[in-house]
């Protein structure tokens, strides 16, 4: 199936050595102001489509309690106004600015994510084959990546490797978000009994996203930080890293993987 048109592009450019001028298939990246009770919280740099699910998993997943998301009124352009119980302006940019200045030490990141994730106690269990068959399954439905090569993914998995959802955005944390959002929408939230898997590597942030919305398991192309390996294994998140060609690096609780 072909890319959605809202999330590729064509521009012109130059096939170098030989030359000649050519169509080229890009990926869309807009901006994407998320509001709530009317008031700019956040503006972050996606692909559009799934507007509401991206704003509503970046509530989830920055410990806030979204109820809706919705296209304003005015029907502004890139902005979505998201409703959300006991919304606090103030709380809020107090806690922007603990996140990003929590940086600057690994520990003081780590007990941030403490504060909104609660440990992840799941039982869940999954055979190593289908765990390392997810990237590969993951690809077959990235439509918009097939087209332009230049697109993040998020893969919603049962333990059985059934993909339930797949969101595409240049941004991999906003890929995730979208992800996270329709889950909310589904209530499948917490994800104790499902898999997410990234296309690229898994840094801190993916780890911290999937331990708030309480997913046992998270896989990855790619390879994780530092700090990512140090939260998952705070959280109780199983990490699976470098998982291609039937091989896989278990980081963090391998007893999930069977």
């Amino acid at each position: 199936m072909p890319a959605p048109l809202y999330s590729t592009a064509v521009v012109k450019a130059r096939r170098l050595p030989r030359g000649g001028e050519i169509d080229e298939t890009v990926a869309v990246e807009e901006p994407l102001e998320i509001r709530i009770g009317g008031e700019p919280v956040a503006v972050t740099m996606r692909t559009p489509g799934h507007d509401e699910e991206l704003a509503l998993g970046f509530c989830v997943t920055e410990g806030l309690a979204p109820i809706a998301a919705r296209v304003p009124d005015d029907l502004a352009a890139n902005k979505v106004d998201v409703e959300a119980s006991g919304f606090d302006p103030e709380r809020m940019r107090r806690h922007f600015y603990t996140s990003s200045s929590c940086g600057v030490c690994g520990k003081g990141a780590i007990e941030a994510v403490q504060v909104t994730a609660l440990r992840v106690e799941s039982a869940l269990r999954a055979e190593w084959d289908v765990v390392a068959s997810l990237p590969d399954r993951l690809l077959e439905a990235q439509r918009a990546f097939a087209a332009t090569g230049g697109l993040h993914a998020t893969g919603l998995f049962t333990a059985g490797g059934e993909l339930l959802c797949v969101r595409e955005d240049v941004g991999r944390h906003n890929a995730m978000d979208k992800v996270v959002g329709r889950a909310f929408l589904d209530g499948l939230l917490p994800l104790a009994d499902h898999i997410l898997c990234v296309s690229g590597r898994l840094s801190f942030e993916l780890v911290q996203k999937a331990a708030v919305a309480g997913c046992p398991i998270l896989v990855a192309v790619g390879a994780p930080s530092s700090l990512a390996v140090e939260l998952a294994a705070d959280r109780g998140v199983t990490l699976c890293g470098w998982v291609r060609e039937g091989r896989m690096t278990v980081y963090t609780e391998p007893w999930r993987i069977a």
